[in-house]
């Protein structure tokens, strides 16, 4: 009756370690997936916050006498890619469609890009208080994206670590989690534009 009772207690203790184990890897698992979205939620905050700066933009330069307007249009068509790129609430789950998106956004770094830099030819526009008001909110708008992209990728090698380590692998699994989507890791993706500002100190 003795070894019975010894068995018992083995299988029991061992039921408790291994149900303590599923629901700390569990716990984990669902700490990870939301660190996560929350992170990829921050990058899209930051673009879309950058896609509504763009109208103002466009309407304080369009004051200046003279603009380059295919600058102006190339600002504007690339907002609007950006807009027909825009990918579905939480985490994108499709590679082509994160692919698409991140181009968009960076076509639209790039036009920004430009119009900066030609807007060093009109002194007038540089020395409008909107203008400059608009270069420093973008300024400040490309370095938020940068610290959330890299804030994204962080959360997602540590969550996809997690998930494929044991025994969180066999109990993800078995519960549907699934390995976060990564940036594309070519080194345009993940550069953040150069953009002369003009800022005289």
């Amino acid at each position: 009756m003795k070894p019975v009772l010894v068995l018992v207690g083995i299988l029991v203790l061992l039921a408790v370690v291994l149900g303590g184990m599923a629901w700390s890897s569990h716990s984990e698992l669902v700490a990870g997936d939301e660190s996560v979205k929350a992170a990829w939620s921050e990058i899209d905050n930051q673009y879309k916050r950058r896609a509504d700066l763009i109208p103002q933009l466009v309407e304080t330069v369009k004051g200046a006498a003279a603009f380059e307007q295919e600058t102006l249009a190339q600002v504007v068509e690339a907002r609007a890619s950006v807009g027909r790129a825009q990918l579905p609430e939480g985490l994108p789950d499709d590679p082509a469609k994160l692919e698409a998106y991140l181009a968009a956004q960076r076509g639209l770094s790039g036009a920004l890009g430009r119009l900066f830099a030609l807007s060093e030819n009109y002194p007038t526009l540089r020395a409008s208080d909107s203008f400059r008001s608009l270069q420093d909110q973008l300024e400040g708008t490309e370095n938020r994206i940068a610290v959330a992209r890299r804030d994204y990728i962080d959360e997602v090698k540590l969550y996809n670590t997690a998930l494929r380590t044991f025994p969180r692998n066999v109990l993800g699994g078995m519960l549907g989690f699934e390995q976060a989507p990564a940036l594309p890791s070519d080194e345009a993706a993940r550069e953040v534009p150069t953009i002369d500002f003009g800022n005289d100190g």
